[in-house]
């Protein structure tokens, strides 16, 4: 990483935070640690970290509480760590702000990759990046232009405007109702056929093989993420 980073984690569980800490400090972050949401917001104010990893279950803030209050009081790139695998859970998360989401046990070396991601796009978004080029396909959200191995692409309304949501947020799941309510707006409900159908025809025409993506990739019952290696 081209500069230390400071990692907040937010983790009453004593063992996973010293798990936690140790893989972060061995990549060479700098870390803080809190205990409940009070102190980890308290330490937000601050620390001012550039990342922080949140779990769900803390002892005085319930769930997905203490998101909104971080999102809004901070531009640190925001994982979740937590124990609940429910899909409900994940997409609320997300919509909620939470740049990705990693269940409970988790592969150290998972974590430290998904913070790369995270940390590089908070990057990335800073410099408000308008043209984002992935192996032979080139989106240009200047000019609403997307071309494939040089040659233009012809997208519908629809297909480019779900794809240029995606490409916004590049590497991050993009929630199913986040999709629809930002390209559909109101009229998404019961509509998500509509965007799987937007999906399939994307992959048809800009994946090297439709049938096995690597460009839009399915989480599935979540949303999608575009994906740029």
């Amino acid at each position: 990483m081209a500069q230390p980073t400071k990692a907040l984690i937010v983790e009453d569980d004593t063992h996973i935070r010293r798990l936690l800490r140790a893989a972060l400090t061995r990549a060479g972050h700098a870390v803080v640690e809190a205990s409940t949401a009070r102190e980890g917001l308290s330490l937000l104010d601050i620390d001012k970290p550039d990342a922080v990893l949140l779990d769900l279950g803390l002892p005085d803030r319930d769930g997905l509480e203490p998101i909104q209050p971080i999102k809004a009081r901070s531009d640190a790139t925001l994982l979740v760590v937590s124990a609940r695998e429910d899909v409900s859970e994940k997409v609320a998360a997300l919509d909620l702000g939470a740049d990705d989401y990693l269940t409970k046990p988790f592969d150290t070396e998972e974590l430290l990759a998904r913070l790369r991601t995270t940390l590089r796009h908070r990057l990335r978004d800073s410099t408000d990046q308008a043209q984002v080029v992935i192996g032979d396909v080139e989106i240009d959200l200047a000019h609403r232009r997307v071309r494939r191995a040089g040659k233009e692409v012809h997208l519908s309304p629809k297909e480019y405007e779900v794809l240029a949501e995606l490409t916004k947020r590049p590497d991050r799941v993009i929630s199913h109702a986040h999709l629809l309510s930002a390209v559909w707006g109101r009229a998404y409900e019961v509509r998500v056929d509509y965007l799987r159908i937007v999906v399939r025809n994307l992959r048809q025409k800009l994946e090297v093989d439709p049938a096995r993506p690597s460009l839009i990739r399915n989480e599935p019952g979540v949303g999608y993420r575009i994906t740029i290696g």
